[in-house]
């Protein structure tokens, strides 16, 4: 994404203006994009500073400084007209404004350093949930640990190209009909993307086992996926297919049709 594009969905994020699957976008953005992140923190500040700048007042005892140290500079120019562009005055309200900007830095630069650790510390948590589904996935765990590691990825808001596809992997391979689902289920999730999109598809066309079939039609028909009808058609012209797949396959073409 080129940084302009960024900026305009980033401003129109901050301001709640942007649909659904824009936001959902946005939010993937900011996750596995540092800088995008950074951009994000930037540009957020000078919305919010824009929208309090009018609602800003200094405090009685900056206001009461400030003013004096302007009085004695009137005091001491009285007789020169041209006061107020003198090196003078400039030092006198840059000195203020530093004093001003020195504190808001140092929070700022305080905030910044924390919503740093924050995020490394939510990368660290999706590793440590990703190696753990990795794990449990592995063909040598019992049927319901494998189950379990592919539900973890329910709980993931965006996977890796790793985990979809040993999702697939468990979905098309594996040798226990219930992990195939809890594989399936787990992939149906994220069916916004259009490579789980074909992956679902592609196991359609391979797929053997009559239940996860079944399931794998009904899911492809909700989300009208591209290509559907075509595999439904074949299924329904193949010899050897059950007939309670067929007729799936022929209800799942009339929801299409």
């Amino acid at each position: 994404m080129d940084r302009e594009t960024l900026e305009t969905l980033l401003i129109d994020y901050i301001d709640g203006r942007l649909a659904p699957e824009e936001k959902l976008q946005v939010e993937q953005e900011l996750v596995n994009n540092k800088e995008a992140y950074i951009l994000y923190e930037q540009l957020k500040e000078v919305i919010h500073s824009m929208e309090r700048s009018s609602k800003l007042e200094p405090t009685a005892k900056l206001k009461s400084s400030f003013d004096k140290l302007i009085e004695e500079e009137i005091r001491s120019s009285k007789k020169n007209k041209t006061i107020f562009f003198q090196p003078a005055f400039y030092r006198v309200a840059a000195a203020v404004a530093l004093v001003v900007l020195g504190g808001g830095i140092g929070y700022w630069i305080s905030k910044y350093e924390r919503q740093q650790q924050e995020l490394a510390d939510i990368r660290k948590e999706m590793q440590a949930t990703k190696n753990m589904m990795m794990t449990m996935l592995d063909n040598h765990q019992s049927a319901s640990q494998r189950v379990l590691g592919a539900t973890v990825a329910l709980k993931m808001e965006r996977p890796d190209d790793e985990i979809i596809l040993a999702l697939a992997n468990a979905m098309n391979e594996d040798s226990n009909t219930n992990v195939r689902l809890a594989a399936l289920d787990a992939l149906s999730k994220f069916n916004k993307e259009q490579n789980v999109r074909k992956i679902l598809i592609a196991s359609l066309t391979t797929q053997k086992d009559p239940i996860v079939q079944i399931a794998l039609i009904r899911i492809l028909v909700e989300i009208r996926a591209q290509g559907t009808v075509k595999e439904l058609q074949r299924i329904t012209n193949d010899e050897e297919a059950l007939k309670e797949v067929k007729d799936e396959a022929h209800a799942g073409i009339l929801k299409l049709s």
